[in-house]
């Protein structure tokens, strides 16, 4: 079975980057009585962990926002391999060794992304101005890149017959249909009882269930679940554990077996499965197969985005302020990833199957997708990914009283 993206499916895509849920500071409290104050607490260092209060789902933070270093970096680094696997795709059915790095990547920086994902999504509810954030930082984009990669599709593969269809997510936007549906659903799992293994069965029904179908790419929606729901529930000293200097010492040996186990795997089985599109019939595997792969791949997922949380940095970085621009990376790229293959230069050019070759394609990769997320490309493309879009919602009943109350005169 081949490995490589297929131009005219529409789930040949894997992956993408991650938008913070909106977490609008609570209005002032009224001051205490001195008699009832409550002292203040001895001072300390702030939790390097702590994550930073944000608007909302959209990359860009008001003023007097403060953002979080360490979730900035991971988004960004995370983005970079996003973009280094598309790249390495079309090179593994030539290269055992681009092979087995795609399986290593693919093995984690897609829960890493969702995991943060549902960290940041802690404080969701069905508060007004949070559903409208999720609208027009996830439903609007993603119909609005569903329609731009429809477009491009007819144009470049010169397939006039492509549909668009806002129910069958084509390439990266089934993300963002995914993120809409696992946020609808967070104040469901604040109620259950241990809800991780909960996520964990719904998955593995999943992967049994080949009935399904295509709508809303429900599989990925579904298989993936379990990195969300981890995410709603771990805390800032979770993340502080990984940090430890001792766990990135031990992250290179995993990640070295990580490597060596993937390479030694690469001819013996499919990467499909590290992107949870198909069920184990429609791979051709009893059920039963596909309950133990959704569990080993559950087990070495959270592993190694440990691992890769414990190496990146805590502190501001050259890159840091690209980790709010990691939506318009992810979805932009995707023009360039997909053109690639309709136009064939992976197969023009011959020389870039060797090892000369694939060190350019990741270097171009990484430099592509670092430059769609600096904030020109952010400034020009904001229209589509963060529209205000005032004109389309009624005004909060208690935003209007917040304002009359506070209006001269009154």
């Amino acid at each position: 079975m081949t490995h490589s993206v297929q131009p005219h499916g529409r789930h040949r895509a894997p992956l993408p980057p991650v938008q913070e849920a909106p977490a609008t500071a609570p209005g002032p409290r009224p001051a205490r009585s001195p008699r009832h104050a409550v002292p203040p607490p001895a001072p300390h260092a702030p939790h390097p962990a702590a994550p930073a209060r944000r608007p909302g789902p959209g990359p860009a933070s008001r003023p007097g926002k403060q953002r979080d270093a360490f979730f900035d970096n991971a988004k960004y680094l995370a983005i970079v391999l996003v973009a280094l696997g598309h790249a390495w795709e079309p090179l593994t059915d030539h290269s055992r060794t681009a092979e087995a790095l795609y399986m290593t990547v693919y093995t984690f920086h897609m829960p890493a992304f969702i995991l943060i994902s549902g960290y940041f999504s802690r404080g969701f509810d069905m508060r007004p101005d949070r559903l409208k954030r999720l609208v027009t930082g996830v439903a609007v984009p993603y119909i609005v890149f569903e329609v731009a990669y429809t477009f491009f599709k007819r144009w470049a593969d010169d397939d006039p017959s492509q549909p668009i269809s806002l129910l069958d997510p084509w390439y990266l936007t089934w993300f963002l249909i995914a993120l809409f549906v696992w946020r609808m659903t967070v104040p469901l799992w604040k109620v259950v009882r241990r809800p991780v293994p909960l996520a964990l069965c719904v998955a593995v029904l999943a992967v049994t269930s080949p009935d399904i179908g295509d709508d809303l790419d429900l599989q990925r929606v579904l298989q993936f679940l379990p990195f969300f729901v981890l995410g709603l529930f771990l805390r800032p000293e979770h993340f502080q554990l990984v940090r430890r200097r001792e766990v990135r010492l031990l992250a290179v040996p995993v990640f070295a077996c990580a490597v060596a186990l993937a390479y030694w795997a690469a001819p013996r089985m499919t990467s499909v499965w590290f992107y949870r599109r198909d069920s184990a019939q429609e791979l051709g595997v009893p059920w039963w197969v596909g309950v133990v792969m959704t569990l080993a791949l559950f087990g070495c997922s959270v592993l190694l985005t440990a691992c890769f949380f414990a190496w990146v940095p805590r502190r501001t970085m050259w890159f840091t302020v690209l980790g709010a621009g990691t939506l318009y990376g992810y979805l932009l790229h995707g023009f360039l990833a997909k053109g690639s293959r309709f136009w064939g230069w992976f197969d023009d050019y011959a020389w870039l199957h060797r090892p000369l070759g694939e060190v350019f394609v990741s270097v171009v990769a990484a430099v592509v997708v670092t430059a769609l997320c600096t904030p020109p490309v952010r400034r020009v493309f904001r229209f589509a990914m963060e529209p205000r879009m005032e004109w389309a919602f009624r005004r909060d009943a208690a935003e209007l009283a917040r304002e009359r109350a506070g209006s001269p005169g009154r």
